[in-house]
This record gives C-alpha cells, sequence and structure tokens, in this order.
C-alpha cells in the first residue's frame, strides 16, 4: 500500500515541487496551505507522515504539532517532521520537545527530505515490515516495572502506557539492549540513525529530556536513564 504524506506549508510552490519530487519517489502526497486545513485533511484521512512548516498564515506550526500529538486517536500517532528555519535552534528544540520526530532546516535539497522520511517511516510505520520480523524473536525487555515491548513498539511501567514518538521508542531501545554501558551522544545516533552526530546537535538531549518524562518517576532525579558527565548516557541495569 503506498504510503500517504501530507504536507502542510503555505508556499505553494515550494508544495508543488516537493509534491512532484515525492510522487516520483512512489508516495502518496496531499498539500495543505495553512494549519486550519492541515489539521482537518489528518483528520478526515490521517497520512503516515506529516510534513509541517513552523511559519504558517493562520497558526503557530508548533501548536499544529501539539494538536496533532496530543489527540486521543489514530492522528495522535502520525510522524510529524519538521521544517524549521535555518540557524533557529528553539523552534527546533521546543517542536522535539512536543513529539515531532525529526526535523530539516530550510532551504532544504529533495533528497535530505526523501532521506528523512524514510528513516522516520522505517522507525514507525514500517515496524511490521522486515525489520519487524528480524526483531520477531525478540521478546519483551523488562527492567522493574518497566517493560519494553520490540514487537508492539510500546512501553510501560506496571502496565501504564508511556508515550514516546517513534525515534525516542528507538533511542530508548538502543540504550536497554546496552543495560550497564556507558554510551556517548555519537554512538546513540549512530545505533538509532545509523550516521554520525551532527556538529553542535544536541537534539539528543531534548529527546533523553522527553523519555525521561514519560519513564522516570522523577526526571529531574532519574533513575532508569542516567547522564555521564562529559561522556553520555547509561540505562540502568537494575531497576525498581
Amino acid at each position: 500500500m503506498t504510503q500517504q504524506l501530507l504536507m502542510i506549508e503555505d508556499d505553494s510552490r515550494l508544495a508543488a515541487m516537493v509534491g512532484e519530487y515525492l510522487r516520483q519517489s512512489g508516495y502518496g502526497f496531499t498539500h495543505a496551505a495553512d494549519g486550519a486545513s492541515g489539521l482537518a485533511a489528518l483528520q478526515a484521512s490521517p497520512p503516515d507522515l506529516v510534513i509541517l512548516d513552523l511559519m504558517l498564515p493562520d497558526m503557530d506550526g508548533l501548536e499544529v504539532c501539539r494538536r496533532i500529538k496530543s489527540q486521543g486517536s489514530e492522528s495522535a500517532h502520525t510522524a510529524v517532521l519538521m521544517l524549521t528555519a535555518k540557524g533557529d535552534p528553539m523552534d527546533r528544540i521546543i517542536g522535539l520537545e512536543i513529539g515531532a520526530d525529526d526535523y530539516l532546516p530550510k532551504p532544504f535539497e529533495p533528497r535530505e527530505l526523501l532521506a528523512r522520511i524514510r528513516a522516520v517511516l522505517r522507525r514507525g510505520g514500517e515496524a511490521g515490515g522486515a525489520g519487524a520480523a528480524a526483531a520477531g524473536s525478540h521478546k519483551a525487555m523488562r527492567f522493574g516495572s518497566l517493560e519494553i515491548d520490540r514487537d508492539a513498539r510500546t512501553v510501560s511501567i506496571s502496565g501504564n502506557p508511556c508515550e514516546l514518538t517513534s525515534y525516542q521508542f528507538d533511542l530508548l531501545v538502543a540504550l536497554a539492549e546496552r543495560a550497564g554501558r556507558v554510551l556517548s551522544r555519537d554512538q546513540i545516533m549512530e545505533a538509532v540513525r545509523g550516521r554520525e552526530l551532527e556538529a553542535f546537535d544536541r537534539s539528543i538531549d531534548v529527546h533523553m529530556g522527553r523519555i525521561r518524562s514519560a519513564i522516570e518517576a522523577d526526571p529531574k532525579d532519574p533513575k532508569r536513564i542516567l547522564t555521564v558527565r562529559g561522556v553520555g548516557y547509561v540505562f540502568a541495569k537494575q531497576q525498581d
């Protein structure tokens, strides 16, 4: 089945160019010119991924992202790739904090956009494909009351579900599979994205903060994911 993409972008020329390129790459593509029509389109037929510009004429793109991720329906699990202004890390950080799966600064090369779309969908929407089959023999990982089910891509504590984006889930799995080992940011990103950490990119710390908020009793005093100052992070083997 063709995977469906929705682009919420007020630049019609850019949207037309991107749409043509992505259709040629095998994706279904629809375009909404503002936040309200984008949210309406998403409610009518949730796509596999939303390409979301943060500068929209009717509402802040961050608010659109927040509404997508806060909805208690299928659309709440839709992946979001943000288009941010180059050199504006604050919007990027806030977007990641409220649940965006990835970001891409403008201006961008269509090939990089395509690569990021494929990576996000591979981490989430394609979990039932070859990657999941390869992990099919993996049992759920348990650390005290924390359970990580790689097949179902769910995380729970004492049976209560924890909300994570697909990327954050993969980060957590990468840490849990190496429990007790101190991992640098570069090693963590390499394990998840298959590429080295971008220079000066600290989005990994934002994601770790979100994961801690979901799985720690007190995110300010974490017991599951510990910071090793000057090095990186370590996932505790022994947990309550």
